[in-house]
């Protein structure tokens, strides 16, 4: 019985340390076809606390507009932990975004070096929050958009709340000059 326990001990703590946001090939749309919102163009900044230490480090979320449809994203500030997945370039991660809604809920399609992440966004108070999806948050394995579509919504109808990569959520960010 001993035994037992520590295995599955052992197999929650695996999947625990090794969450990671959700990341995909697909987007919950094939197309961007919402228009860019000029509230959210600008920099965005909180701090986030280091997962070993608990010190808190400033990030910094850039977004500009592309075209019509589309964002340019860039994170500047503490991004160590992303290091060793090669996505850090000079001091910033940079790729592209566009809404999408699902469920009443607004979503960023970001796509970073050709990986998609799929992260709710709520902008409330003056504030903004990034909150990406986590990893495990369906079992489902996404063969495309629409699928990817229906996992979110379904997740979104059936749980209290969402499952969030609380290593990766931005949450309420302030506008900076």
């Amino acid at each position: 019985m001993r035994l037992f326990s520590t295995i599955s001990l052992l197999l929650f703590l695996s999947v625990l340390l090794c969450a990671c946001p959700y990341s995909s090939p697909y987007q919950l749309d094939a197309n961007p076809n919402i228009y860019v919102e000029d509230d959210l163009l600008g920099s965005w900044a909180t701090f986030v606390k280091k997962p070993v230490s608990g010190k808190e480090e400033p990030v910094k979320l850039i977004l500009s507009k592309r075209n019509d449809t589309e964002y340019n994203i860039a994170f500047t500030g503490y991004l160590d932990e992303l290091r060793p997945f090669k996505l850090v370039y000079k001091d910033s991660v940079s790729g592209t975004a566009f809404m999408s809604t699902v469920a009443g809920k607004q979503f960023l399609n970001i796509s970073i070096k050709g990986t998609n992440y799929i992260a709710e966004l709520k902008l409330k108070n003056g504030t903004l929050s990034l909150l990406p999806l986590v990893e495990h948050f369906t079992s489902k394995m996404i063969q495309n958009n629409a699928e990817l579509r229906n996992c979110v919504e379904l997740h979104y109808k059936t749980r209290v709340h969402a499952l969030y990569d609380d290593d990766f959520c931005l949450r309420d960010m302030v506008k900076v000059n």
